[in-house]
């Protein structure tokens, strides 16, 4: 009876254990993104079946956003047999006569993980990524390796080796350098950018399944430079914190014209963990309020500065002294940020009054013009060392170059001012003015125009700065931004030469005019004021009038019997 009673058990148990592994299996078709949710202490295990006999080798690829995913070949991970990340691949060589194959997803850290995969199939004639890997833990590795800090991001990647049939030995990887081996291989290092301000799992997901085979990185991604195989197999490139970019490798057979792709690799150059200066929270509010106060003088300056010459002079002293100081003290203290900052700021208000005494004092204007044109100077060239001028050879392998280029644009610009300096100032307030309002913008809503000065300071700060692609994405918000840097500048600067046609170039130094007003009345007996005594003798004696003792009024006389 008993025996009756726990067979149905056994039966339903069995039952159970099957349709949960059914459960934990997901089929995968060549070239077809599956969307895989792993859950905690879940193990999947992608299945692929059908394999064509002309197939040699296939990638599996899993990607998430930015929780960690384990790959193994194995149920159980281990050293050299998985690997954890959140762009993670294997590569898998097939026997003869396999036609499945089976890998294993799981969650390293406890927490369900969500993602997409694909298998992308390669014959015997194409390369095979990471091959002849030395570096990492997999024997054959096909993955993009990211490492980025504030100013750059790295990638690397393991050597590739030619492709060979199932089942026979691979060639060797370093036994000669011939055009038979392995080192006429060519490698396309490539970048596609997500779209601006948008950091959701769904833009993600389009973007690599976009980019992830050779046919979709070529058609929509960027090439930026080709390595041969000698080359070290890295590249640096200039970190966007928030924006995202999806970087990958194609490797080149130029004698057979076949190519394969490694394992495309996604940064943020953010870490969406952190609570306090995370990708969601990267605006810091130090930074948005420098900014806004920054934006609003800057509107104010390119509409009515060369009015309220005072006014210029001392916001374009303080730019000039808060910038070349905030370098300063990051380059040689250990200072918090928004200590910096705040310092920076204090000493640019120093600078601006410093620029407006010597204005008042000294009556220069030319000298104060000079310094307003390097300002209009350093805009210009980096402005021009922005465009892809600045990703030349020449100037990334080399900062004494670019640092003299630089300086070439800087200065030449304040030239101009000599022959004519009211228009040379007008221009500056409309373009430097128009440029602070596109900063405060950038405060709130990333813009890639920020970098413009931005790479410029990152160079300044970072000494290997030099090596790294600065490419940034240009996508809508950067147009909309351009023509509000246009409009504004070409409006701040019409108004400002009509409305400043008729007056005189410059406003006159006050102290001079006091020096001549002074004069005047010393010469010039006519002007009653000349008739007043000196501005001491006239507080000494009001001193006097308020210590005197007041004598009562009426007769000061003894009357006369």
């Amino acid at each position: 009876m008993s025996r009756w009673i726990w067979s149905p058990l056994l039966l339903l148990l069995l039952l159970c254990e099957v349709h949960a592994q059914v459960e934990n299996r997901v089929i995968f078709l060549p070239g077809t993104f599956q969307n895989v949710s792993v859950s905690q202490n879940e193990t999947v295990q992608a299945v692929v079946s059908r394999i064509p006999a002309e197939v040699a080798f296939i990638t599996l690829q899993f990607h998430t956003q930015h929780r960690n995913a384990t790959l193994s070949y194995t149920r159980m991970p281990g050293l050299g047999v998985s690997l954890t990340a959140v762009d993670s691949g294997l590569l898998s060589a097939l026997q003869p006569g396999q036609v499945s194959l089976s890998l294993f997803l799981s969650s390293p850290d406890g927490d369900t993980v969500a993602g997409t995969g694909v298998i992308l199939p390669y014959s015997s004639t194409d390369p095979v990524p990471g091959a002849c890997n030395t570096e990492f833990n997999l024997d054959i590795d096909p993955n993009v390796y990211i490492h980025y800090n504030l100013y750059e991001t790295t990638i690397q990647f393991a050597p590739a080796n030619l492709g060979y049939e199932r089942g026979q030995a691979p060639p060797a990887c370093d036994e000669s350098t011939g055009s038979s081996t392995r080192w006429r291989l060519q490698y396309d290092v490539y970048q596609y950018f997500l779209p601006e301000n948008d950091l959701s799992e769904r833009s993600l997901f389009t973007g690599v399944q976009a980019v992830a085979d050779v046919q979709g990185m070529t058609a929509n991604g960027r090439r930026v430079m080709t390595l041969l195989s000698s080359d070290r197999s890295a590249a640096v490139f200039n970190s966007i914190p928030g924006q995202g970019v999806v970087y990958s490798v194609i490797v080149r057979d130029p004698l057979l014209n076949t190519s394969a792709s490694y394992i495309p690799a996604h940064t943020y150059a953010c870490s969406f963990e952190s609570t306090l200066d995370g990708c969601q929270t990267l605006g810091k509010t130090s930074t948005k309020i420098f900014f806004t106060v920054a934006g609003l003088a800057g509107l104010f300056v390119c509409f009515v500065g060369h009015r309220f010459f005072k006014c210029e002079l001392f916001c374009m002293g303080f730019s000039f002294a808060a910038f070349f100081f905030f370098v300063l003290i990051t380059r040689t203290t250990e200072l918090d940020y928004d200590i910096c900052l705040a310092v920076s700021a204090v000493i640019g208000v120093v600078g601006g009054v410093l620029l407006v005494m010597s204005w008042w004092r000294f009556g220069s204007v030319m000298a104060c013009v000079v310094v307003i044109g390097l300002m209009l100077g350093f805009l210009a060239a980096s402005t021009v060392l922005f465009t892809p001028l600045g990703d030349l050879d020449v100037f990334r392998h080399s900062d004494v170059v670019f640092w003299v280029t630089f300086c070439c644009i800087m200065i030449i610009v304040p030239l101009f001012f000599v022959r004519w300096p009211r228009e040379g100032n007008i221009i500056t307030c409309g373009v430097v003015g128009a440029y602070a309002v596109v900063l405060a913008v950038n405060a709130y809503i990333y813009t890639s125009l920020s970098y413009i000065t931005l790479n410029i300071l990152k160079r300044f700060l970072n000494n290997n700065f030099s090596a790294a692609f600065t490419d940034v994405p240009f996508q809508v918000i950067d147009y909309v931004m351009i023509t509000v840097w246009v409009v504004l500048g070409v409006c701040g600067i019409v108004l400002q030469l009509y409305r400043e046609r008729s007056r005189p170039f410059f406003p006159p130094s006050p102290y001079l005019m006091w020096q001549q007003e002074r004069e005047r009345r010393k010469t010039n007996v006519l002007d009653p004021r000349h008739h007043f005594p000196p501005l001491p003798n006239r507080l000494l004696a009001r001193v006097r009038q308020l210590t005197r003792r007041t004598e009562p009024a009426g007769e000061h006389t003894p009357l006369l019997l």
